[in-house]
């Protein structure tokens, strides 16, 4: 990235006139006097340590290899107190009407009544269950773990990019990043006030104890399903459980029995009473969804519905996490809260709508595109730098699907330094703080990982599209 190119960007750690940004100081200085010799063992340990203990992901359809390690940057992304408690307010608030909205999908759809948001966004939507229809689950809560992803553009702006209510990812590298940084950098946490995150699973597991159901005992069982060591989230299934003392099971190791359902253990069956799944919705149970899968569970829907076991996330919450349904949240914050949002969406044109199309249209060089169900970074355009071939063949995506679509301007994402093969460099960031709602609250642990789009220029900051993480520190200035 040219020097003239990244003054376009707010960069997080400097300021224009030379200065430091609050809560950089210690970290400029440490950079300033570090010799690029340790920078490089630094970024080196670091490898080793992430494949010592084997945190890896998986590329599906990749012929190089499907096991990869995750570039990690060893300079902390830091945010103050003060802006991480602007950012947690706004979270909780979005949480809440998100479980608000997906609830009213189900039961009663009192925001199509009011002329808000269109019902067949709703009932059209591939992740819609009608099997959850007239049905509420333990707590009245369907989303008790989101991944809200955040983009900043100036010091004091932050734009929600995009709502993960299904099966969100990532936690683990948050906790591994830190856990790597204070064996990396133990001088800095000495002079910095670090808000510490590894006491997430903990809360995960109060989180997920809270709503268990009515029927289950005093001491709720908890249990983590997995689709298994080939899925490109194993590792973080494993590490998730292994550090809330759950049990890690596949489908084959769990049954359904006059609605109950139970874990096949030495000892004999044992009830569970809730499930952190982390199987998507259609191979869930075979019985009620897709009959082929053999990663489910048959009957569990039914124990579901019969009220004696609890799926977290629950069944249908991707109708509430789809871009098209995004492009509606002030208006559902509004409805369901009464209140103006505090974290502002990116302004987005629904393709769908025939003047927003023909906008849309005319402006492909200067817009990013995306797909309404697309994920990971595939299926969208980055129109700035798209080539002119590609945009064409996008523009003839649009006019023959434009309900699958919605577009937003290319923002001014900002950047953090970076230490790359030529030193230090500024590289887009966006970051992924978790919130947690169960029947005792919504607890946000202070920082999420930060991705980093570590190629020159690029705006994609996705793992499987060349992407890294930095650990995320929220401190106290």
């Amino acid at each position: 990235m040219s020097a003239a190119a990244a003054a376009a960007f707010f960069d997080e750690m400097n300021i224009p006139d030379g200065g430091v940004r609050a809560g950089y100081e210690a970290i400029s200085e440490w950079l300033k006097q570090a010799p690029r010799e340790l920078l490089v063992n630094r970024k080196l340990e670091a490898e080793h340590f992430f494949r010592r203990i084997g945190i890896t992901f998986n590329v599906y359809g990749d012929n190089q290899g499907t096991e990869r390690l995750i570039p990690f940057d060893i300079v902390p992304r830091v945010l103050t107190a003060a802006e991480w408690q602007k950012l947690v307010r706004g979270l909780e608030q979005r949480v809440k009407a998100l479980n608000a909205f997906i609830a009213d999908s189900y039961n009663g759809r009192e925001i199509v009544a009011a002329g808000i948001v269109p019902e067949e966004l709703i009932l059209q939507n591939p992740a819609f269950q009608p099997e959850m229809t007239d049905f509420m689950p333990p707590g009245g809560i369907h989303v008790h773990i989101a991944g809200i992803d955040i983009v900043r553009v100036d010091a004091d702006t932050f734009y929600v990019l995009e709502d993960n209510a299904r099966t969100p990812s990532g936690v683990s590298y948050m906790l591994e990043n830190r856990e790597a940084m204070m064996r990396l950098m133990p001088e800095l946490f000495g002079s910095l006030r670090v808000a510490p995150v590894d006491n997430y699973p903990d809360a995960l597991l109060e989180t997920l104890r809270s709503v268990a159901p009515r029927s289950a005992s005093r001491d709720p069982t908890v249990v983590l399903l997995t689709p298994g060591p080939f899925n490109s989230a194993y590792y973080e299934h494993s590490f998730l459980a292994d550090k809330m003392g759950v049990e890690l099971v596949e489908g084959r190791d769990l049954l359904v029995r006059d609605n109950v359902v139970y874990m096949r253990t030495t000892e004999g069956p044992r009830r569970v009473d809730v499930i952190y799944r982390r199987i998507d919705d259609e191979y869930l149970d075979p019985i009620a969804f897709n009959p082929g899968s053999m990663l489910g569970v048959p009957g569990l829907m039914s124990a579901y519905k019969a009220g004696n076991v609890t799926i977290s996330n629950a069944i249908g919450t991707g109708v509430g996490d789809d871009k098209a349904i995004y492009s509606y949240m002030p208006e559902i914050i509004e409805f369901y809260l009464g209140e103006k949002p505090l974290l502002s969406n990116v302004p987005t044109h629904r393709c769908r709508e025939p003047e927003a199309l023909r906008y849309v249209l005319s402006r492909l060089h200067e817009l990013v595109v995306k797909e309404v169900n697309g994920s990971g970074g595939y299926g969208m355009l980055v129109g700035p730098h798209a080539t002119k071939a590609e945009r064409d063949t996008f523009a003839a995506k649009l006019k023959a699907h434009p309900d699958d679509f919605i577009a937003q301007p290319t923002l001014a994402l900002s950047t953090v330094p970076c230490f790359v093969d030529s030193g230090l460099a500024p590289r887009h960031v966006d970051l992924r703080p978790y919130v947690l709602c169960g029947a005792d609250g919504v607890r946000c642990v202070p920082g999420g990982l930060t991705r980093v789009a570590l190629k020159e220029g690029s705006l994609v900051v996705n793992s499987s599209q060349g992407g890294g993480t930095k650990d995320t520190w929220v401190v106290e200035t």
